[in-house]
């Protein structure tokens, strides 16, 4: 894999973190984290500073069921976690295999236009997470975006306004980008991408199927 020159910001770090990432944004971080060697240590300092806060913290006195209450969110906790040494089979590292139930050869794509295809994974609604599959030399639709989208290359690169992302690289775009992501000639681009707001679509075209679409 090519040298990761996009990170996580503090900002996301932080919010995993202390777990207040919404299910979708949690599992692409999580991706990336098992990818990017300077993210993963970054990760384990936030981590660390976040103990040392509860450390200091003063007691409080727990109730009766506080013991069973805990036992029971731990067993709900379904969010992927960051690996000390990641686990990689196929393109897909080990937290994105765990929600698409194996490598690309599982995945349900739908075409959406243009030769993309995406696969919506399951995750609560807080957020809407996908897979998309871009054909080199291929463009999503010029788009902006009502809230945050983050955009994981797994294969290939692509480029928009702003830079180049290759494998590994995240895109954090926010309300103040207005992008159109092409695909670089030589390999198909698939890409891990989470949005908590829908995208504002320039076209008519990709707007009047969005709904359908849920992006």
């Amino acid at each position: 894999m090519s040298k990761i020159n996009h990170h996580l910001t503090d900002a996301l770090m932080m919010a995993y973190s202390a777990g207040t990432l919404p299910e979708g944004f949690n599992l692409v971080v999580a991706t990336h984290i098992s990818l990017c060697d300077e993210c993963r240590a970054r990760m384990h300092e936030f981590d660390a500073i976040g103990g040392a806060v509860v450390d200091e913290e003063a007691p409080v006195a727990m109730g009766a069921d506080s013991f069973a209450a805990t036992l029971e969110l731990i067993a709900k906790d379904d969010a992927p976690k960051h690996e000390a040494t990641p686990k990689r089979s196929g393109i897909f590292p080990a937290p994105l295999q765990d929600y698409v139930g194996g490598d690309l050869s599982s995945v349900k794509w739908r075409k959406v236009g243009g030769g993309v295809r995406q696969a919506i994974l399951h995750t609560d609604k807080s957020a809407s997470v996908r897979l998309l599959h871009i054909p080199a030399g291929a463009a999503v639709p010029d788009h902006g975006h009502r809230g945050t989208e983050l955009t994981l290359v797994l294969q290939g690169a692509f480029k928009d306004e702003t830079d180049r992302f290759a494998t590994g690289d995240i895109e954090v775009a926010t309300q103040d980008l207005q992008h159109q992501p092409i695909a670089e000639m030589g390999e198909d681009c698939i890409c891990l991408a989470a949005t908590d707001a829908p995208l504002r679509f320039s076209s008519w075209v990709p707007r009047i199927a969005q709904p359908f679409l849920r992006i």
